[in-house]
């Protein structure tokens, strides 16, 4: 028999880097998702201070985990 998995889309943030956002995101969806197989990342973005320094950064990624339809 086959498997099936659910694909959401996630959001993360770090003040540091891109990569920090996503493992982040990561570490905070596989807390109540079970089965996390794909993490793609849809956009990246950087949030600019007044002072036109980086000031935050966000990635959108795009998870799959096994789909359990109980």
């Amino acid at each position: 028999m086959g498997s099936v998995y659910k694909v959401i889309e996630i959001v993360g943030t770090s003040e540091s880097s891109w990569e920090d956002a996503a493992a982040t995101a990561i570490s905070t969806a596989g807390k109540t998702l079970r089965d996390l197989r794909i993490a793609e990342v849809v956009s990246q973005d950087v949030v600019i201070s007044d002072s036109g320094a980086a000031e935050s950064y966000r990635v959108k990624l795009s998870v799959s985990f096994k789909y359990d339809g109980e």
